[in-house]
């Protein structure tokens, strides 16, 4: 169960790449994939695992047989908790304990190629800079933030257009003023959407990216993570993320 040729990764650098890559695929798992991964974890099988691989793909497989195994291993048996409990406190459960999965393989590296303290701290610093798979999965790390309009963002984007469309109509004594004023609100929205994290990678809001957010949720995504572009979601009226999509009644 390697998702790609097997490696050691021996510096924070590589180690900290390693996480991100595992974190990457596990998100995708729980949130993009989310209906092929509910499909995969059928209770009527054995012990099942989610993995993430550096290669920021995912896998639902049985555990390693080796013992001990060559990393740590995943939570056992995450199928058969699926029909149990509501599919999104499932989802839930499954990314928390993902999270210790993830931590565990760093600092499994670490200990194995001697990361002193402060190879340890630098390496959690940087995990903590990212928001948990649990965070993300449950919409937690956006309700950190400020709260967003559930509009897309094409229409923020001619908010902003209007906004300094007005702000250069001023003339005279006022332009001054109105420059301040422009120049505050530009401020506000970039604090606004500074902390904004992308419902499927993670990965933080960046202005010069096109984003949409899901009417249903209220998630943000990249454009590109949900395969929409700019064009297409002029005629959206109302977009909904691929969780959200796939949602439907459970037997």
């Amino acid at each position: 169960m390697d998702g790609g040729a097997q490696y050691n990764p021996r510096t924070v650098d590589e180690v900290f790449r390693d996480f991100k890559g595992r974190r990457a695929g596990m998100i995708k798992a729980l949130t993009t994939d989310v209906e092929e991964f509910y499909q995969l974890c059928d209770p009527e099988k054995e012990n099942l695992c989610l993995y993430g691989f550096p290669s920021e793909q995912w896998e639902v497989n049985l555990p390693a047989d080796e013992v001990p195994p060559e990393l740590p291993e995943p939570a056992l048996g995450i199928n058969f908790a699926r029909d149990g409990m509501q599919e999104k406190d499932w989802l839930a459960l499954v990314a928390v304990h993902s999270d210790a999965w993830l931590l565990s393989v760093a600092f499994y590296f670490g200990a194995r190629f001697g990361f002193d303290k402060a190879d340890r701290k630098r390496l959690f610093n940087m995990i903590n800079d990212l928001p948990t798979v649990f965070e993300v999965v449950t919409g937690a790390a956006k309700r950190q933030t400020k709260d967003k309009s559930s509009v897309s963002n094409h229409s923020n984007n001619k908010s902003k257009s209007n906004s300094k469309g007005r702000g250069s109509e001023s003339q005279g004594k006022y332009s001054k003023a109105k420059d301040e004023e422009e120049e505050g609100l530009d401020e506000e929205e970039e604090d606004e959407h500074g902390d904004a994290l992308c419902g499927a990678c993670g990965e933080n809001y960046a202005s010069d990216e096109f984003w949409i957010c899901c009417d249903i949720c209220e998630r943000w995504f990249h454009g590109k993570c949900v395969k929409i572009t700019p064009a297409r979601a002029e005629h959206i009226k109302q977009y909904k993320c691929p969780s959200c999509s796939n949602k439907r009644a459970r037997p």
